[in-house]
């Protein structure tokens, strides 16, 4: 199914995402939020379309849709990440600074030592029991 068409087809959000990215911009506190920060409330109709397209997609294969919420995940991004590409003021890297991993100095090692995370660990060595810690607990996730 992953043909010319479909390559940038991971861009796609599920669409329940699209959804409440509307419903959230259109209920009260959003339009409070909008009016705080920009003076003004915003249009919201692009996550009702992208909602709709995504449905036309993932429930109907309908291309034209897939193409519509890629260009659309597409603009958001670079409107997104527009600031990032106009700064002129530091040198963007291509590989890391060749003493990246040399040791801490002193004074970090000194503090290093107690820490909670030093003192949790020698806690865990003295238990003879280094497993992960999510054997013994579970983890709530809020995406």
């Amino acid at each position: 199914m992953e043909d010319e068409d479909c390559k940038d087809a991971w861009m796609v959000r599920p669409c329940m995402l699209y959804k409440e990215e509307y419903k959230e911009c259109t209920c009260l506190k959003g339009r409070f939020h909008q009016y705080f920060i920009h003076g003004k409330t915003i249009d919201c109709s692009q996550w009702e379309r992208d909602y709709e397209n995504c449905n036309r997609w993932s429930k109907g294969g309908d291309k034209k849709a897939l193409a519509e919420i890629v260009k659309s995940e597409t603009d958001r991004r670079l409107k997104r990440l527009a600031n990032h590409y106009k700064n002129n003021v530091w040198e963007k890297r291509t590989e890391p600074p060749e003493d990246w991993n040399k040791p801490l100095p002193d004074w970090m090692e000194k503090e290093f030592q107690t820490s909670y995370l030093q003192l949790r660990s020698q806690e865990m060595k003295l238990d003879g029991a280094e497993k992960p810690p999510t054997a013994e607990r579970t983890l709530c996730v809020l995406l």
